[in-house]
């Protein structure tokens, strides 16, 4: 919640790729450390690095990684290349979870290791800057002058990306779907292995299979089906399609009758992926290039919060009515609750108007008077 939207200002001020290489490369150290030794003391390092790596990595990367995008694509081509990050992205998980499968268990870490590196020393060659930083001296002070004064810069730098956010209606509207799709959809992704195993006697193997459907569909309907229809349709219609197929997602789990059931709703993970590139699009168009990371931040911030929330509501509550204590008999009523979420998600989307999609003018209008205060 805290660190997502200050690396996105960060990225504004100090470019893209200092930021992505910080980034990726925190992932490597967990891993280097299973890799070297797996007793039960190096778990719990690989914990503590791990919970700090995923603090500075998870949900940053992406973020830094649109805005890079954003900076030179067209703005009319950003949602096919949003949605092929999302889509290579979908595909890094099944290949990921076929390696892991297939390769011998005392390599599968110095595999990971590897390919990590070899991430992050492309990026080093070959991923050019699209940030021009500015140097500014600073006068000579004490070293408590100058942390008051990054502690001020960062506070006026988040208080700008919250003004531009909630002055432009765009963006106001699209904060609100990203919180009410991530309340959602974070919940039923908590609970779901739970709620699978207790209701139909799913096992890991069951429940991997769905996800390994769920990523194969993702892959299409992202790297090819979004490209094709975004030009015709538009990213709001596309974005409230894909909202309509979370809510049905979440209530053929929620209602499943029959162990079948859960595979079918699967099937719409298909379609309901596409509110991420969908989403990246809308904010980016509605956001200026020197403000692409700090609302892409602050949007993921937000998202963050609704990560957090979810979990502490649908784990008793999923817990309660699976228990023979539940007031009436609907197993999945958690997941149905999570579905509710996602219809208040597209009631938002809704809102949105292809004509207003695009607030630069609003946001210069907005700067003038924030840097007169400064």
């Amino acid at each position: 919640m805290v660190v997502i939207p200050l690396l996105g200002q960060l990225a504004d001020e100090y470019g893209r790729k200092p930021l992505l290489l910080i980034t990726v490369s925190t992932s490597m150290f967990p891993f280097a450390v299973l890799a070297c030794n797996q007793s039960r003391d190096a778990v719990y390092v690989y914990y503590v690095l791990r919970t700090i790596s995923f603090i500075l990595s998870q949900g940053s990367i992406f973020c830094i990684a649109v805005a890079y995008a954003a900076d030179i694509i067209k703005e009319e081509n950003r949602a096919t290349a949003f949605s092929w990050i999302t889509g290579f992205f979908s595909a890094s998980h099944v290949v990921g979870n076929l390696l892991a499968r297939f390769l011998p268990e005392k390599y599968i870490f110095v595999v990971s290791i590897a390919l990590l590196i070899f991430g992050s020393v492309y990026m080093y060659f070959f991923l050019v800057e699209t940030v021009e930083r500015v140097d500014k001296r600073e006068r000579d002070s004490t070293f408590l002058t100058k942390i008051i004064n990054v502690t001020r810069k960062r506070y006026e730098s988040m208080r700008y990306a919250a003004v531009v956010v909630f002055r432009s209606p765009t963006l106001k509207i699209i904060s609100f779907v990203s919180f009410f799709y991530e309340l959602g959809m974070s919940g039923i992704s908590s609970v779901l292995l739970f709620y699978l195993k207790a209701v139909f006697g799913f096992n890991k193997n069951q429940y991997s299979e769905i996800l390994s459907a769920v990523g194969i569909g993702a892959i299409f309907s992202q790297i090819l089906v979004l490209p094709l229809l975004s030009p015709l349709v538009g990213e709001g219609v596309i974005l409230c399609l894909a909202l309509l197929a979370s809510i049905a997602y979440g209530l053929l789990y929620g209602l499943a009758w029959a162990s079948w059931v859960p595979y079918l709703s699967a099937a719409f993970g298909a379609i309901y992926v596409l509110v991420k590139p969908a989403t990246y699009s809308v904010i980016s168009k509605g956001s200026s290039s020197v403000n692409q990371g700090k609302v892409q931040g602050f949007i993921a911030g937000v998202q963050s919060i609704a990560s957090l929330l979810s979990p502490l509501a649908m784990s008793p509550l999923t817990s309660w009515f699976l228990s023979s204590d539940a007031p009436f008999n609907c197993k999945g009523f958690s997941i149905i609750v999570a579905s509710v979420s996602m219809m208040i998600a597209l009631c938002f989307a809704c809102l949105l108007k292809p004509a207003e999609m695009s607030g630069h003018d609003m946001e210069e209008e907005i700067e003038a008077p924030l840097l007169g205060e400064s």
